[in-house]
């Protein structure tokens, strides 16, 4: 199959990853470091983890090979963020920009200030706000010391996490014949927590009858 980035295929894993031959590690480090934390969230960094580890045989790769990458990837993805945060704060999202949108980075910091710090090991498993997470706790001024610590920790718990899932996975005949359903599961239940909260807010505004305000993490505890 020739290689290219064609956008279906991106989003695509069981399409995208025997494209990109022996290039699959990179393009599965370059995909996982984008979307941890360089401002493109759409991207589908926990189907990919894990239809890359039930095709590990067939692509030439070993599970572990991918988790390696995949939490180098995750963890210099959202380096990257946190200084975007530090440097560039809330300046770099507008109301009504296609993929750098306030409410999203709003998300993020609900989501941050909410959980602290270990908003970076639970934001992980979520869609969108894994991306700005990093950049809301960078805006937030987390410490450096600590950001890296929770960061660490965040990657290889998701990494590890899906990796295992796709490896138990693997050995079963039906999910691997059937790949692209289970990337559409995969990603029904990963979006899941970001409904149930818009439904939450959108319940809460109706009730208040007025916006809610983002919340920025100000509690000092919580940056130290």
């Amino acid at each position: 199959m020739p290689f290219h980035f064609a956008i279906l295929d991106i989003l695509d894993p069981e399409t995208l990853l025997p494209a990109l031959g022996p290039w699959v590690l990179i393009g599965i480090g370059i995909i996982i470091f984008i979307e941890s934390g360089v401002l493109f969230p759409f991207l589908p960094g926990d189907s990919l983890i894990v239809t890359a580890a039930i095709l590990a045989t067939q692509l030439g790769l070993t599970p572990w090979s991918i988790a390696i990458v995949a939490i180098v990837a995750a963890i210099a993805g959202d380096q990257v963020g946190y200084w975007l945060g530090i440097r560039f704060g809330r300046q770099l999202f507008k109301p009504d920009a296609r993929i750098l949108r306030t409410e999203h980075l709003e998300t993020a910091e609900r989501f941050f200030a909410k959980y602290g710090p270990f908003a970076l090991v639970l934001g992980r498993f979520v869609p969108i706000v894994r991306t700005y997470v990093p950049l809301a706790a960078g805006t937030a001024s987390l410490k450096y010391r600590r950001f890296v610590m929770w960061n660490v920790l965040g990657a290889l718990l998701w990494v590890i996490s899906l990796t295992l899932v796709g490896t138990l996975l693997g050995g079963i005949p039906f999910v691997r014949d059937n790949i692209d359903v289970l990337a559409i599961v995969i990603v029904l239940v990963s979006v899941l927590p970001v409904v149930i909260g818009a439904l939450v807010r959108w319940r809460r505004e109706r009730k208040n009858g007025r916006a809610v305000e983002p919340i920025v993490a100000d509690d000092a505890s919580l940056l130290d």
